[in-house]
């Protein structure tokens, strides 16, 4: 038995009929085509699959898209700006080379917007503890860490 979903995504208001067992992740993905919110593992292990929900970093893999209504998600298509211009954490992944193959990027930089905001992270060590949650396979993480400083920087001059 469906039901009636409405939430804000990206800025823009969304309804629509959804299975109660449809993950966040899958109306993302399936219903809306924003195909930026990646899934990895389905476990909730690697964050490649990581929005914004009301301001904070979720798995969307571990969410129901029911939990979401009400709600304002924001998934990686909705973070540059509205002129394309990219947000200072996706341009300071791009010049510190914070990615390789790109799968863990778009959660990666969700849940690095989020620290910056709502957490400390001015050291190296903070940063890699507030990033634990999401895997990358390709980086060994170095230039991840160099991109969410630069990013925070950027953020606080924004």
């Amino acid at each position: 038995m469906s039901s009636k979903l409405t939430l804000k995504v990206n800025g823009k208001s969304v309804s629509r009929e959804v299975e109660p067992d449809r993950l966040l992740v899958q109306f993302l993905r399936e219903e809306l085509g924003l195909t930026g919110t990646h899934v990895g593992c389905d476990t909730s292990q690697c964050g490649a699959c990581t929005v914004h929900l009301n301001g904070h970093a979720v798995k969307s893999c571990s969410m129901l898209a029911v939990q979401a209504a009400g709600s304002e998600v924001t998934t990686i298509e909705g973070l540059a700006a509205k002129n394309g211009d990219l947000h200072p954490m996706q341009a300071a992944f791009k010049e510190c080379h914070g990615l390789q193959c790109g799968f863990c990027t778009p959660g990666m930089v969700m849940s690095a917007v989020d620290l910056v905001q709502h957490h400390r992270c001015s050291s190296e060590t903070e940063i890699r503890e507030g990033l634990e949650g999401n895997l990358c396979r390709c980086t060994g993480y170095h230039n991840i860490v160099r991109a969410v400083q630069a990013g925070a920087a950027g953020m606080k001059g924004a």
